[in-house]
Parts: structure tokens; C-alpha cells; sequence
């Protein structure tokens, strides 16, 4: 199954939608799996229906093997992904999860099902090559100290060796992922905005606001206060610019191509 059911576990009954709600696929973050997304669908109802995307080897979908890259993942999720989308629909991804989105903006447009946005949030432009030293192939001890440090995983779970067993080779696979990634040459022609905090110690603002030069459509940047998991601490804020931009998106091009706009929260 690749779409998380959204309250599959929680006594939170799904929203209502707007008959016109445009989706917003939504891509977990490295290790990560769907449910992280679990509040999106009643935090962006009415007018947005979120919808939380599966990566196999985690959660409902634990029974598989984790895929090692980009291509592999994007050959999983992209079928499954145009028989789902609907005539307007967007994506949202998350460091990791940034990565395959644009991916698969890329691989949706030469189906001929193009997204009306492409969000990347809390991830630099993937042409650059990534800084810092190779991750995925680091001694155990060494790679909990990197997800401890990152903050995106509770100290309670990394205290559990048993959970950390499980967690470990989801976050090589997926660290594998990003660092042997080959990126495209070519431009999109998809509005994008990458989001970001303003105080993530591993994405620049220089990396994030380059990711306009992978489209020829418009662009936005949108910088929060808050560190690598902002968009965690500040839902509401983060919601507000999914709403508008979408609300953007479904009016059409009201701007001109390559229109360039920078924003503070």
C-alpha cells in the first residue's frame, strides 16, 4: 500500500473536503515514514487534500526492502502516484523526501501529468554536490550521533536498541539515496517554492534560494524561524504558505515566467 491512511490509528474523523480541494502529495524526510504527516490532512482541509506518501521498508509497507536510490524510488512511487493524482495536485517533500519530489516532478511531467507546484523544504539544490562527508556507510555509533544531532528523531525512540535496529538501515538506505544521486540537466517548467530554517546548520540559504535556477516557471523562497525540522515546530505558519501557493497554483499564471520572490516568517 503506498498512501498512508491518514487516521488509520487516531479518533480524529477525516476532513471534509472542498469538491475543487487540490492534492498535496507529501514526502517524509530520511528515515522517516508517512505518519509524520498524519495532522497535514485536517491542519490543509478543506482546500487542500493531503495526502502522505509511503516509502517501502517502513511502517504499512515494512515487509519490503528499502530501495538504495533515487531511481529506484522514483520508479516505485511514480506509477501509483499518476493513477492517484487528480487534474490539479502538487508535492511536497522534505529533505530526503525534497529530493524525490523533484525527482518526480520531472518524471510526472514527461507523463504527461504534470504538478501544479513543486515544494522542497529543508534541503539544498541537489546539482550542487552534498557538503560535508559520505554518511551512509559510517560505523554505527557514529550514524546515531548524526540522527541524534539532527533533532528529527525523540531521544526516547534512540534509546531503544531494539527500535534503533530497525531504524538504522532506513537511514543508510535513504542517506545512500541522497548522496549517490545523479541529477538532472534539464529545467523544470513548474512553479516551485523551497522552504526552509532559517537556523538549519546543513542547508545554507544560498543552496536553498538556488533551487530557482531549476525552473523556468516562478519561484519562491520562504525562510522560517526555526532549525532543520521548522516546519514541525511551526505547523500553522508552514500551512498558510502551502494554502497560498496553492491558491496561486489553481488561479493559473497570474505573474511572468521566472518571477522571483523571497519571504520571512
Amino acid at each position: 500500500m503506498l498512501f498512508f491512511p491518514p487516521c488509520r490509528a487516531e479518533a480524529i474523523p477525516p476532513p471534509t473536503l472542498d469538491a475543487d480541494a487540490i492534492q498535496l502529495f507529501c514526502l517524509p524526510h530520511a528515515g522517516a515514514g508517512a505518519s509524520i504527516y498524519r495532522e497535514w490532512p485536517v491542519l490543509l482541509a478543506p482546500g487542500i487534500e493531503a495526502i502522505p506518501v509511503q516509502f517501502p521498508g517502513r511502517e504499512n509497507r515494512h515487509g519490503e526492502p528499502a530501495l538504495h536510490s533515487a531511481t529506484e524510488l522514483v520508479a516505485d512511487l511514480s506509477g501509483p502516484l499518476a493513477t492517484r493524482a487528480g487534474r490539479e495536485f502538487a508535492l511536497f517533500g522534505h529533505s530526503m523526501g525534497a529530493l524525490l519530489s523533484y525527482e518526480l516532478a520531472h518524471e510526472l511531467s514527461a507523463l504527461g501529468k504534470p504538478p501544479r507546484h513543486l515544494f522542497v523544504s529543508g534541503l539544498g539544490v541537489p546539482h550542487l554536490p552534498p557538503a560535508g562527508p559520505q554518511l551512509h556507510d559510517l560505523p554505527d555509533s557514529e550514524l546515531l550521533a548524526v540522527i541524534a544531532d539532527l533533532e528529527g528523531t525523540s531521544p526516547e525512540v534512540l534509546a531503544q536498541p531494539e527500535l534503533v535496529q530497525l531504524l538504522l538501515p532506513l537511514f543508510r538506505a535513504d542517506l545512500e539515496v541522497w548522496e549517490t544521486y545523479i541529477p538532472h540537466r534539464s529545467s523544470l517548467q513548474v512553479p516551485v517554492t523551497a522552504m526552509g530554517g532559517r537556523h538549519d546548520p546543513g542547508v545554507s540559504l544560498d543552496r536553498l534560494s538556488a533551487w530557482g535556477s531549476l525552473t523556468s516557471a516562478d519561484f519562491h523562497l520562504t525562510v522560517f524561524d526555526g532549525g532543520h525540522f521548522y516546519h514541525h515546530a511551526a505547523p500553522d505558519d508552514v500551512a498558510a504558505v502551502l494554502r497560498e501557493r496553492l491558491r496561486e497554483a489553481s488561479l493559473g499564471p497570474a505573474a511572468a515566467p521566472n518571477t522571483i520572490s523571497v519571504q520571512t516568517i
